[in-house]
């Protein structure tokens, strides 16, 4: 912890809070100075939500004082930090969908509304960010969503502004938008607590770095004194060390022997066209991409959500096509969405039911079997080692990273042959990433086909047997295992191949 200056915008000093028995923070000291980008990583259950809910004025903390620009401040609720300039932008959307951008955005604003959205408009251009903002919520991609928080809290002139997770859901060219903004702010003094699992970003970025882990502070300091190497150690626990679940259950997969378990061709719907691919079992079989790129809407429609307009699907040889979500489930192809919050999860329920909401109607005829669905759900938090406190903790309550877990196991629970994971890391941090990454490799060891659906290059070359790059709606490059790389997957899905750009 570094001397608080007058320089000094936000300081926390011995920050507690306890739910019941569970410690959640330690005795946190933190500074941001003015100018400040501070990055803050933490595993899943470090205790980065709950410090940032208490100096929002969410939570309260047990013990501790927070001061702003040196003055003690009770932060006893959100309005008290909004009227001291403080604005945290969540990690997951939380829109009126009813509402339009416009009406979303411009919410509790006491400035003229033509003035208002004159700013609006000119912070959309300067971002160079496409949103029609008479659109409503609730037709907007998590992407499109996610840029209406970050303007959300990029309009309300913050002093002392938190975004966690902003560039989970953002294509390439967003995400440089956004950092060109940062570094605006940081020019007239605005201090940023960056919250990331993406440790590249760190080093883009931040100036300043701290690592929470366990409800206390372990490592902090200017970025420079930091490498990528020393960060990874640092989110781990002491008596951890970091462990390669890929090369440990990577497995040749002999073409020649097998037959496809899931065929694509010429598939054509909403958002793609001329679609073909196969997948062999115990393959995983990456689709790497930006945001927009089609992905998704190709997955869905695959599962049966959405209408195909030509093109055929084919399961075990058994033609699918335009079967309903319900019926291709039966004949094994499950799917884990991008949207956990909004597809995957019933947030007030508990855990159990929630692992065996896709299997109900397998489950009982008249009545739900409690045993048999806590059975269910056990025996896949022990394989997934999923941190809860039993099968009736509320599903809201968990971690990212365990709250993935258990979406994951919901699939599972149809005991299905091929699983799309679409963005399955997506929001969670390091940590957790790797349970993630282990999980996927014992799918893959028992022999499901598995498209892995991801932004993320790394997670694509580190994972695949196969790669596909999609851009602007179609399949423009396959690549081998030995062709997977980060550099590859990057051009491809930018529509780049042997250095020039590809045609739309």
């Amino acid at each position: 912890m570094k001397e608080r200056s007058e320089n000094t915008l936000l300081s926390v000093r011995s920050i507690t809070k306890a739910f019941g028995l569970n410690k959640v923070l330690k005795g946190i000291d933190l500074d941001l100075d003015k100018g400040d980008v501070l990055a803050l990583i933490g595993g899943n259950g470090a205790g980065k939500s709950t410090l940032m809910k208490i100096i929002m004025g969410i939570y309260h903390q047990d013990e501790g004082d927070i001061y702003i620009s040196g003055d003690l401040i009770n932060m006893s609720k959100p309005s008290v930090a909004l009227s001291h300039a403080i604005y945290l932008v969540p990690q997951e959307p939380m829109l009126f969908p009813n509402m339009s951008v416009k009406e979303n955005v411009m919410m509790g604003f006491k400035e003229n509304p033509q003035k208002l959205e004159k700013r609006l408009v000119a912070l959309m251009k300067q971002l160079n960010w496409q949103i029609d903002i008479s659109r409503k919520a609730d037709s907007l991609s998590i992407a499109e969503q996610q840029l209406v928080e970050i303007l959300r809290g990029l309009l309300r002139n913050a002093r002392i502004l938190i975004l966690d997770e902003p560039t989970s859901s953002l294509t390439f060219n967003e995400v440089k938008s956004l950092f060109s903004i940062i570094e605006e702010f940081k020019k007239k003094g605005i201090g940023i607590i960056y919250i990331t699992h993406r440790l590249n970003e760190v080093f883009t970025i931040a100036n300043r770095v701290a690592i929470m882990r366990d409800g206390i502070i372990t490592l902090e300091g200017p970025v420079q004194q930091f490498d990528y190497d020393m960060l990874v150690k640092g989110l781990l626990p002491d008596e951890v060390t970091q462990k390669s679940f890929i090369k440990e259950h990577e497995k040749h997969i002999e073409y020649d022997t097998l037959q496809p378990v899931l065929q694509v061709k010429d598939l054509c719907g909403n958002g793609f066209h001329d679609v073909s691919f196969e997948i062999y079992p115990g393959e995983i079989l990456g689709l790497a991409g930006v945001v927009g790129a089609g992905r998704t809407e190709l997955a869905t429609t695959i599962f049966g959500r959405d209408t195909i307009s030509h093109g055929t699907v084919s399961l075990h040889g058994k033609d699918i096509t335009g079967c309903s979500t319900r019926k291709v489930m039966d004949q094994g192809l499950n799917y884990v969405p991008e949207d956990r919050f909004m597809h995957g999860i019933f947030s007030i329920l508990d855990v159990g039911s929630n692992t065996t909401s896709s299997k109900l109607r397998n489950m009982s005829k008249v009545f739900l079997k409690k045993r048999k669905e806590r059975d269910i759900a056990l025996h896949y938090i022990d394989l997934f080692s999923t941190k809860v406190t039993g099968t009736d903790q509320r599903m809201g309550s968990l971690s990212g990273g365990n709250q993935q877990k258990v979406v994951i196991a919901r699939a599972l629970a149809t005991e299905p042959t091929v699983l799309i994971l679409d963005e399955p890391t997506r929001g969670i941090d390091a940590g957790a990433r790797g349970d993630v990454y282990a999980i996927i490799q014992q799918l893959k060891s028992l022999g499901l086909a598995i498209l892995l659906i991801s932004s993320d290059f790394e997670e694509v070359s580190e994972l695949s047997d196969r790669a596909l790059s999609m851009h602007l709606g179609r399949i423009n490059r396959e690549f081998a295992k030995g062709e997977i790389t980060q550099d590859n997957l990057m051009a491809a899905a930018f529509g780049v191949t042997n250095g020039r750009a590809m045609n739309a």
